[in-house]
């Protein structure tokens, strides 16, 4: 990839120019000048989704052979095939900000860069299936239709098709919990207890509240967030919890309760110290899913090898042309 320019020094009029097109609501695109915090703060964003969505392959792929039909199968497969699009997607999306994929991912495999915290917890059983689909793309769903406003052009132009994917996810995902919810007392207690094992990570994953994150607030004063983290997390309440009721499965937090006044569905204190655990590289899977992640890109070195011959090659053929 050829490396973007060097961006000319923030300055007053600059920045004034830039905030200007911010509150236009106009489209940031990657030749536009940008503050160096914007591209910063874009660049760990980008990179973290993009790592999310590929990471996020691991516990679904572990099921792709266990599924209990070819139809499930077949679905299950299509699901992990989207993730690893999303992930190129942004991962491109990231590219045009001035650092190269490799970079992003070099940063990944060594530990340096974060991915979503929901992708740290393992699947026990086949309703993880569909609980991931119902909740962690349901989740996931709130969050990205509102980065699909996004202030950054690429990154919410990526999130338009994205979405669309990760909402046939979740109508997958729900359908496979509904089977289970009319099916066996064994089925029915399997999806209980998946349920009760990711209802609170995916809260979880809006990120820490509003009074506790450090990132939140030039974001959404330069509106690549368009809304808070509690206000999603609420938002996604309101959402899943009517849904669960539909199922017939009990929300694992005695404090859950509809506020009739507000209509919000008011919840229980989220246990904060065991997400910034799983962040911090503690959580039940987290050296497992590096660990797959390291092995996979040692084993595709050949692949990356023979693209790059072959471009050579390509471009070679070219010049002698040319010439």
């Amino acid at each position: 990839m050829t490396p973007l320019p060097t961006p000319p020094a923030d300055d007053a009029a600059l920045l004034a120019a830039f905030e200007a097109r911010i509150a236009a609501g106009e489209s940031i695109e990657p030749k536009d000048w940008m503050p160096e915090r914007y591209r910063k703060q874009l660049l760990r964003m980008m990179s973290q989704h993009a790592h999310s969505e590929v990471v996020g392959m691991l516990p679904e792929g572990n099921w792709i052979t266990r599924a209990p039909s070819l139809r499930r199968k077949l679905a299950l497969l299509a699901k992990v095939q989207d993730e690893a699009g999303h992930g190129l997607y942004i991962y491109c999306g990231a590219e045009t900000l001035g650092t190269d994929r490799s970079e992003l991912v070099e940063q990944l495999l060594d530990g340096r860069a974060k991915y979503s915290s929901i992708f740290n917890y393992p699947t026990l059983s086949w309703a993880d299936m569909g609980v991931i689909g119902w909740l962690v793309d349901g989740a996931a769903i709130v969050n990205q239709t509102v980065l699909a406003k996004a202030s950054y052009g690429p990154y919410a132009r990526a999130m338009v098709r994205i979405c669309k994917e990760e909402n046939f996810h979740k109508r997958q995902g729900y359908e496979v919990c509904t089977v289970l919810a009319n099916g066996t007392p064994a089925q029915r207690e399997m999806l209980q207890e998946a349920v009760n094992r990711f209802w609170w990570p995916s809260l979880m994953m809006f990120g820490p509240s509003d009074t506790d994150s450090p990132n939140s607030g030039e974001l959404l004063k330069w509106r690549v967030k368009r809304k808070t983290n509690d206000e999603l997390r609420q938002r996604f309440v309101n959402l899943t919890v009517p849904q669960a009721i539909a199922l017939g499965i009990t929300v694992p937090d005695p404090d859950l309760r509809l506020n009739e006044a507000t209509g919000d569905w008011e919840f229980g204190a989220i246990d904060w110290s065991e997400f910034h655990a799983v962040l911090q590289g503690h959580g039940p899977c987290n050296q497992e899913r590096l660990a797959a992640r390291r092995q996979a890109h040692e084993e595709g070195a050949w692949v990356r090898e023979a693209a790059a011959a072959h471009a050579a090659k390509q471009d070679a053929r070219r010049g002698t042309a040319a010439a």
